[in-house]
């Protein structure tokens, strides 16, 4: 390897002499930058907690950081509290923080998703994140540890939803070149509904010379929807993955919303009984291999690959598995067969990507989908189990 080909890592700082000229190069030097960052961080993390524990007046703290650093009095409170967080309840995060394991911002998402807790469940949530965090993006970070949330605190968990759903609002805000954003906080079990009619309409409209993208369709779709212009003409079905014994009240392990995560049990029977729900059970029994016999699963079989799965098996996407397509792993084409195992759900968009020149997925025997990249990376997802166990 010559000289293009080398990056150091000096004091958690890069020192390349120049820039690789391979792909993998290029993206070692990525991945080395990503960790020296984080490094960075986490040394900035140790000065902002100390330096608000030495301080005299607490009042003060956010506003000298603010001066220090450039930035806004806001964007300071959240540094302090941040901190001060990772370093007394979150231990681990912060030694991942130290490795280059996790930036800030992935770390944020612990921080934040354990805000609500003790400190003894907050640090049971972070010791039960080992492990959990290398390779995952902010999103999925932040579902993991939701659901060591949900593991150690469920009663907590079930009343602050119930307390969040008092919250729901609708906002305006004005953005430039004749533009606004509209928001709303919506129940997880609304919004996702709302958002499966607009996306199944907009769907309906395309082809036939229509020019808007699918996105600009989402939008029109929405905005008449709302003024009136258009009538609901789909029916729409939300998705909630639930044991019949939590349905029956025997239990109250949480139920999971595709796309979203866990939501509480009263939720998911509420939502049985008063949402005019179709209750779908799967069958144990179903034939999940059928060999070469034939190419299409059959409906049994691609409803217990949906459950299984939930969601989209790329790692990072959460794209809910009943509108992913349920592919192939080692294609038919080649001798793949139709079974549970050799059947993966994935989102149009990373379906394709697995066509695409170079991209190679496989499974194993646990279940995990092995993804291999065109510079020879590789990357792998299993599914989350439905119902977690405690993480101590």
């Amino acid at each position: 390897m010559d000289s293009r080909e080398t990056v150091r890592v000096d004091h958690g700082g890069l020192t390349g002499v120049g820039l690789p000229s391979s792909l993998r190069g290029l993206l070692r030097v990525m991945r080395d930058a990503e960790v020296a960052r984080s490094r960075a961080e986490a040394v900035q993390v140790r000065a902002v907690a100390r330096f608000a524990a030495l301080s005299e007046d607490a009042r003060g703290v956010a506003a000298e950081v603010a001066l220090t650093l450039a930035t806004t009095e806001h964007r300071a409170q959240r540094m302090v509290a941040h901190a001060q967080a990772l370093t007394s309840r979150l231990p681990e995060t912060l030694a991942a923080l130290d490795t280059g394991v996790v930036d800030s911002y992935k770390a944020s998402k612990i921080v934040d998703a354990t805000n609500p807790l003790s400190d003894e469940h907050a640090t049971a949530v972070d010791a039960a994140m080992v492990g959990r965090l290398d390779g995952r993006n902010p999103s999925s970070i932040r579902r993991a540890a939701v659901r060591q949330v949900v593991a150690v605190d469920p009663d907590g968990h079930a009343e602050r939803a119930r307390k969040r759903r008092l919250e729901r609002s609708v906002q305006l805000v004005h953005q430039d070149d004749a533009m606004s954003t509209l928001i709303a906080d919506l129940p997880a079990d609304t919004a996702t509904a709302v958002y499966a009619r607009v996306d199944r309409i907009a769907k309906t409209l395309r082809g036939g010379g229509e020019t808007r993208t699918l996105e600009q369709l989402r939008a029109d779709v929405f905005a008449e929807l709302c003024l009136g212009h258009r009538t609901a003409e789909t029916r729409t079905e939300v998705f909630v993955h639930v044991a019949a014994t939590t349905l029956a009240g025997v239990d109250d392990h949480p139920a999971e919303l595709p796309g979203h995560g866990p939501v509480p049990a009263w939720l998911a029977r509420h939502l049985a009984t008063n949402s005019g729900s179709v209750l779908r059970k799967v069958v144990t029994g179903t034939v999940r291999d059928l060999g070469r016999t034939r190419y299409r699963p059959p409906a049994a079989l691609a409803e217990w690959v949906k459950v299984r799965d939930r969601e989209c098996r790329m790692p990072g996407c959460h794209r809910p598995s009943h509108v992913s397509d349920i592919d192939h792993t080692d294609d038919w084409a080649r001798g793949g067969s139709t079974s549970a195992d050799n059947l993966t759900g994935l989102c149009r968009r990373h379906h394709r990507l697995k066509d695409l020149p170079g991209w190679h997925f496989a499974t194993d025997d646990a279940g995990a989908l092995h993804i291999r990249t065109p510079t020879g990376q590789h990357h792998h997802r299993r599914p989350e189990p439905l119902h977690p166990a405690p993480p101590f």
